[in-house]
Order: C-alpha cells, then sequence, then structure tokens
C-alpha cells in the first residue's frame, strides 16, 4: 500500500460490488467516488507541495453525472500544458503505474498528429532554418486536429485506432497509420493539441498541467544538452515555444476541469494514481 492509503488506514477487505449495470449502482460508485475524491483532496492541502492547484466548482459532479448517465463510452482526458512543464514526465510516471498495475488506460501522444512538413524542411534545408524564417510550428493548424478528433471519438465508443507517426529527428516526416493503440476504459491524450480548438470539447476531464517559468526554461535547456542541441539555438527555440505557448496554450488553463501543479514530487504524485486505482478497484462480486 502507498502512503496515502495508509494515512487514511484503508485496509484490503473488498467491498460488494453492486450492479453497475443499473442506475442506482452507477449512483452509488459516484457517491463513493465523490467521497474519495474529497479526501485526496483534504489530504493535498496538506502536502508541502500539493498536486492539484485548482479544480473547477462544478467538476467533481458533472464528471460523475457523465459516469451514471453515460457508462459505456470511455472516458476521455485531455492533458495540455506548456513546454517543459512536466506533461511528458507526468505521462510517464501514469504509464509506469499501469504497466504495474495492468491498468486499463491507454496514452496517446497529440504531438504524433502534427502535419508531415518534410517538403518545407527540405526546400528551406533544416527545421531550425524553417521556424527562423517566421513558420510558426506550433499553430494549431499544423496539426492533424481533425484526425485527432476522429481517432479520439473512435476510442471512446471502444475501436482501436492506428495513430500517425511523427519523426522527431528532424526531417519533419509524418507516417499516418503507424501507432497502434487500444480501446481501453480510460484514454489519455497529451500534448499541446488537445486544447486547440474544437478538440477540447470532446474531453471529459480537461486537465492543464503549469509551472513556473524559471522551472520551464530550466527544464527545456536540459533537455536540449542531452539531446546535443547547440545552447545558443536551444535559447532561440526557448524564445519561440515561450512566445507560441503564451498565444496558444496558456489559455487552457482558464478552461481546464483541473490545473496540475508541474513541479510536484513525482514520487508523491505515484501515490496519488496508485490510491485512485486501488478505491476504484475495491469492489468483489458477491457470493
Amino acid at each position: 500500500m502507498n502512503a496515502l492509503i495508509e494515512t487514511y488506514s484503508l485496509n484490503d477487505e473488498k467491498l460488494q460490488k453492486p450492479n453497475f449495470n443499473t442506475k442506482i449502482g452507477r449512483e452509488f460508485l459516484a457517491f463513493y467516488l465523490q467521497t474519495k475524491f474529497k479526501e485526496i483532496l483534504k489530504y493535498d492541502k496538506k502536502n508541502q507541495k500539493n498536486l492539484f492547484l485548482s479544480i473547477r466548482d462544478d467538476f467533481i459532479q458533472d464528471f460523475l453525472n457523465r459516469l451514471i448517465n453515460y457508462p459505456k463510452k470511455r472516458i476521455l482526458i485531455g492533458i495540455t500544458g506548456e513546454s517543459a512543464c512536466g506533461k511528458s514526465t507526468i505521462c510517464d510516471k501514469i504509464q509506469t503505474v499501469v504497466d504495474k498495475y495492468n491498468m486499463p488506460i491507454t496514452i496517446i501522444g497529440a504531438d504524433n498528429y502534427f502535419n508531415d512538413i518534410s517538403n518545407l524542411i527540405k526546400k528551406y534545408g533544416s527545421f531550425d532554418i524553417l521556424r527562423d524564417s517566421g513558420y510558426d510550428v506550433d499553430a494549431p493548424e499544423n496539426f492533424r486536429l481533425e484526425l485527432l478528433k476522429q481517432h479520439a471519438l473512435i476510442l471512446q465508443m471502444g475501436e482501436d485506432i492506428l495513430a500517425p507517426k511523427y519523426l522527431t529527428n528532424g526531417t519533419g516526416v509524418s507516417v499516418l497509420n503507424e501507432i497502434p493503440f487500444k480501446s481501453n476504459k480510460i484514454i489519455v491524450i497529451e500534448g499541446m493539441a488537445t486544447m486547440f480548438d474544437d478538440i477540447k470539447d470532446i474531453f471529459d476531464i480537461k486537465i492543464y498541467i503549469d509551472a513556473d517559468r524559471k522551472t520551464r526554461r530550466k527544464r527545456f535547456l536540459e533537455r536540449a544538452q542531452l539531446r546535443n542541441q547547440d545552447k545558443a539555438n536551444a535559447l532561440k527555440h526557448w524564445d519561440y515555444v515561450e512566445s507560441a505557448g503564451k498565444k496558444y496554450i496558456r489559455p487552457a488553463k482558464d478552461i481546464a476541469d483541473i490545473v496540475i501543479n508541474g513541479e510536484c514530487d513525482l514520487e508523491y504524485f505515484v501515490d496519488i494514481v496508485e490510491f485512485i486505482n486501488h478505491i476504484t478497484n475495491c469492489f468483489e462480486d458477491a457470493i
């Protein structure tokens, strides 16, 4: 058991599973989850560097109503945030817990839905020269947003997909129908494009990961160094992503259901995810 479970003195006893095929059974589940979510939030407020920075007032009730009224649809979760806020790191931690407990969660990177810009890169000579020419790489029109939306809705209805793969080797190549993704009970899509245009409207949960600008800049430059990227070019690219983030990504913070602290201790974050797994898997069939 993790620290959060121990804090609330939970044991391994199972609760009798209600019939979730009935509305009354789902209402029981909603009441139970609401109680546990409140415990999580109460616990989090006492933490030195809490995970939850803000939650939309009506979010919990709206989400539970969705579980009650539309039980067969997969849950779509969109995660966004500015460059180096911690999106990929946090999703990697979620994937670790998913693998550990065999949780029914699929995680998809929206960056794979970048348009193929290989011809432009060939024309200008390199990605950096293309960017320096004024080409707005991170603008919404440079993503396959309609395909992303279509794939998300297909997954939500229970069908698997083949997502595109964007090559991160500087060639700008995007290969269609390359990465298989299974339609699990929960679909997490992370990346800057998740809150662009009407894509944001398809998600049951909209999450924005927030981190201080100095922290993001430090992470960004450290990541560039690990990739053997020239420091001058890394600084130039930082200036671009900071400007693009302010223009295209930061507005999503105002419409997010949940704002998460991108500087939160990752082990504490894992505790929260494991606790959520625990409370959603503590039912057993009646003998």
